[in-house]
């Protein structure tokens, strides 16, 4: 019989954010992979071992996940990625792919997840604290309120018209575009400001882990922010 590949997030950072669920679903496991060539620089894996007793006494699957957007070398990281799970399900084995926050708010083991269901095998999701309910908490504030829209966006690709939409918006992922990032906040400030509304920009870097920073401006994000760093806008009427 083979075995199943579950995706398992771990939360935001703070081992203690990480479900029952995922706990189980990992002592339980045969194999954990992990989306990186190396253990050592694997986020997702120092948030398991903070808590998981003896994981590293469990087989593991360093499996390069490359930080591009080459569609060529990321099917082929793919592939291969799938290729090394597919030898383990073959044989029996249960995996727990650990996914830093969620894996179903862009995840990379989507992509697996896709490439080893359509090869037949069994997979599932196990869900994790999403990194912007954990900045939301860490901010002591909400993400909307009453009929308020709340927007998920990818900032490191073209965001003009997303900060515009109505209500709150969540940038993820802005890595090294965080300069045209900036620039884009500090115009769309602008514009509410002409429209007798007030906008409220704060991102935190690396939320819940040791080298967390808060920022509570636009002025103040640092154009090198780490990739994880999650920036809330929201818009107000002037009172």
């Amino acid at each position: 019989m083979s075995g199943t590949l579950y995706g398992v997030g771990v939360g935001p950072g703070d081992p203690e954010n990480m479900t029952y669920k995922a706990v189980k679903c990992i002592i339980d496991a045969d194999v954990i992979a992990v989306p990186c060539k190396n253990k050592d620089d694997s986020v997702a894996y120092k948030i398991v071992a903070g808590l998981v007793k003896d994981l590293d006494k469990k087989p593991l699957l360093e499996i390069d996940m490359p930080m591009t957007k080459d569609k060529i070398k990321l099917e082929e990281a793919f592939k291969a990625g799938a290729d090394m799970i597919e030898q383990c399900l073959k044989a029996g084995k249960n995996v727990a792919f650990v996914i830093l926050g969620d894996p179903c708010i862009y995840g990379t083991y989507i992509y697996i997840y896709k490439e080893i269901e359509n090869r037949g095998y069994n997979t599932a999701i196990i869900n994790g604290i999403p990194s912007f309910c954990a900045v939301s908490a860490r901010l002591n504030d909400s993400l909307s309120e009453k009929d308020e829209m709340l927007h998920i966006i990818p900032a490191s690709y073209e965001i003009h018209d997303a900060l515009r939409l109505p209500g709150s918006k969540i940038l993820m992922k802005a890595g090294k575009q965080m300069k045209m990032v900036k620039e884009e906040l500090r115009a769309y400030i602008s514009e509410c400001e002409k429209s007798n509304k007030t906008v409220s920009v704060k991102m935190v870097e690396n939320c819940s882990m040791a080298n967390e920073r808060v920022f509570e401006c636009v002025e103040d994000i640092p154009e090198d922010s780490g990739y994880f760093s999650i920036i809330i806008v929201k818009e107000h009427l002037k009172q």
